[in-house]
């Protein structure tokens, strides 16, 4: 468990170089990431390398006994790079060129850029293959951040008529799975094919998927070529990316097949206000949603199966949301323990100092523009030592025995019918990934495709397009055993992106035990209600959608209580299939609906959990360690079956908190206003 920082040498005086230094290491941080956007510094002319610099600063780091995480610099291309070969520049569909002046303006599929990559890349591997202060190459830099995954150049457009190539074997494969017929959309050959540009109306569904798995794909082969670089260098080196939250262009279970180790860059106040619907809320702007951080944490401990790092943790306020009040005190050390409590090994704080130049000016840094101790310095240097006394070195990861299913290509179909200006893939699995968290459950968030057999309950909400293999799968898990919580908009759509000749849920209707009457979205003027079939005088909410089933095997569970053309039509259901549980949820269920369902399901696969958590409070099991959370501004007591030993903290949770305890308190535990 273990700190670090991110640190940019060069845009400082070489003689403030060792104070900096001095001054992160009497802070306990471990690591010190450096020389992400720096290819203009390290190259300032085409063959003219400058490296002495950055050999001085990993020097210096070594010498006061931290490690360098040192990257690959491709994500700002330098300006006389673009002015020789301004064909490397991406550009959006109307064909508007991204130019030079931010970053991330190159095109993935360049073969030009690539060669410039290799260079560069290799450059820099060879220089430190042998430098003993060296841990590690972070590729690049958050891969799709500024919407940059999806360039619409014609290198672009060749890469994907190659692509389809290979996927299809004759053009009249490809225009019957997608179904072209529609609206004439049919093509005569694989040259005819151009990426989605602007059009009057909506682009075909198939050919956006299409097109979003190709740019996907992209980065996968550019992220490699980082990797194979690397590894020739220093095969000892770990090789990770700095990926971000809820990124919806870029597949991260497949740029991490490639990856050593996984990270992520957490920025929660700014998270709630560009990556949810709703308004966020005080408590939300000073310390963020801690389900919407935790998911985060949980997909990317789960593309690996390992523990992983935050690269980039918000050290305070930072300039890009929309507003940004100071964080709670205490935030910066709460981010930290809720990191490591989800399974990470290691959280870099971005940056050491705020900068003096340069579009990141109102990002604040451990230490303020004059080389003062800011607030987060004071949070980072006592999470540090908090985090040392619970374990030395990196432990075990988070061991869940409950998997929420995540999908990419549901989530680029759904981007694309959407069907309602609400609908959300990200926010629907968060409603039931946060009806297990309130209950003190850790929760793993995986792709279909992964092993299925170490999960006692699977929630798999939206799993949109299912193919015949994937049902057969799931029937295999439910009739050994297994419990299935589904959500709306499962098995609609093939994995063309096409409806099917049957009815929703299409392969798992048998395994449903129903299929799905009819389906209806709604604004939040038109409240929905279901209420069990046992207590019809409980109502649970739901919005946005909801469909109505017609059971056939199926139990019935929930009916819809409020008017309309649904009312006490069925909404829940319930199958036994083997040794199995399934449930059928039509609608998008809010808070109290969605525990109604996971709580039983938890129940009868004796799995512990505690007693329903305060909305903004969390619980984290890791390695014999339980850690209780607190993101809001309330103050609450902990009340926990068995006596506790804490390690951080105690029974009593201020705002912004956090408690650590030895040992699993999980299982009934509770937490009670003071």
């Amino acid at each position: 468990m273990q700190t670090g920082v991110c640190y940019f040498p060069e845009h400082w005086p070489r003689e403030r170089w060792e104070t900096d230094v001095e001054q992160m290491a009497e802070a306990g941080l471990e690591y010190v990431r450096m020389a992400e956007f720096s290819w203009g510094v390290l190259e300032p002319e085409r063959d003219e390398f400058a490296f002495e610099w950055l050999d001085e600063a990993v020097s210096l780091i070594g010498e006061y006994g931290m490690q360098a995480v040192l990257c690959t610099p491709t994500a700002t291309p330098p300006k006389w790079l673009v002015d020789e070969h301004p064909e490397i520049l991406q550009e959006d569909p109307d064909g508007t060129v991204r130019e030079h002046g931010s970053r991330r303006h190159y095109c993935f599929n360049s073969e030009r850029y690539r060669e410039e990559t290799e260079r560069i890349v290799r450059r820099v591997a060879e220089r430190y293959a042998e430098n003993p202060h060296v841990a590690g190459f972070q590729t690049d830099n958050e891969y799709g951040c500024h919407f940059t995954v999806r360039c619409y150049c014609d290198d672009c457009a060749a890469a994907f008529r190659s692509w389809l190539k290979e996927k299809y074997d004759t053009i009249a494969e490809l225009n019957t799975a997608w179904g072209n017929r529609f609206w004439s959309q049919q093509y005569d050959s694989f040259e005819a094919i151009d990426p989605p540009g602007p059009t009057p109306a909506e682009h075909h569904p198939s050919r956006l998927l299409e097109y979003a798995r190709f740019a996907s794909d992209s980065v996968v082969e550019y992220n490699r070529l980082h990797v194979e670089l690397l590894t020739e260098a220093n095969p000892e080196w770990f090789v990770t990316h700095n990926f971000m939250g809820r990124f919806p262009t870029l597949d991260a279970y497949a740029v991490s097949e490639d990856l050593d180790l996984v990270s992520w860059d957490s920025y929660p106040t700014g998270f709630v206000q560009d990556r949810q619907h709703d308004e966020a809320t005080p408590d939300q702007l000073r310390a963020g949603n801690p389900d919407q951080i935790g998911m985060d944490h949980d997909l990317y401990r789960s593309t690996l199966d390992r523990p992983f790092w935050v690269m980039e943790q918000q050290p305070g306020d930072v300039n890009w949301p929309p507003h940004c009040p100071q964080p709670g005190e205490g935030a910066m050390r709460l981010w930290a323990h809720h990191a490591t409590a989800h399974g990470a090994d290691a959280v870099c704080y971005f940056r050491w100092r705020r900068c003096l130049e340069g579009q990141e000016q109102y990002h604040a840094g451990l230490r303020k523009q004059d080389g003062s101790p800011d607030r987060g310095y004071h949070d980072a240097v006592r999470a540090g030592t908090e985090l040392q006394a619970i374990g030395d070195g990196p432990i075990e990861n988070v061991d869940a025995s409950v998997a929420l299913l995540f999908d990419y290509d549901a989530l680029w179909a759904l981007s694309a019918q959407p069907h309602a200006p609400e609908f959300d893939y990200w926010e629907l699995l968060e409603a039931f990934y946060g009806a297990a968290r309130s209950r003190g459950v850790q929760v793993d968030v995986i792709h279909p495709s992964f092993a299925l057999d170490d999960y006692e309950l699977l929630l798999a909400p939206a799993l949109h397009l299912v193919t015949d293999d994937l049902a057969k799968r799931l029937t295999a898990y439910v009739e050994e055993g297994g419990r299935i919580l589904f959500g709306p908009r499962t098995g609609v759509k093939d994995e063309y992106n096409k409806l099917r000749p049957t009815l929703q849920p299409g392969p798992l209707s048998d395994l449903v035990g129903a299929t799905v009457d009819q389906h209806g979205s709604f604004p939040s003027r038109m409240e929905r209600t279901v209420t069990p079939v046992a207590e019809d005088d409980e109502q649970y909410a739901a919005r946005t959608w909801a469909e109505w089933l017609d059971p056939d095997d199926a139990e019935l569970r929930f009916t819809y209580q409020s008017e309309g053309i649904e009312f006490g039509r069925p909404a829940v259901v319930e199958n036994t299939v083997g040794d199995g549980t399934v449930v059928y949820c039509g609608v998008w269920p809010g808070p109290d609906l969605a525990d109604e369902l996971v709580r039983p399901l938890l129940a009868d696969a004796s799995l512990p959990y505690s007693e329903q958590l305060p909305q903004g409070v969390r619980i984290g099991a890791r390695a014999g360690h339980t850690w209780i959370t607190n993101f809001s501004s309330e103050r609450y007591r902990i009340v926990a079956r068995t006596d506790a030993s804490w390690v951080v903290g105690d029974d009593t949770l201020e705002a912004f908190d956090v408690a650590v305890a030895e040992g699993n308190l999980v299982d009934g535990l509770s937490i009670e206003p003071v």
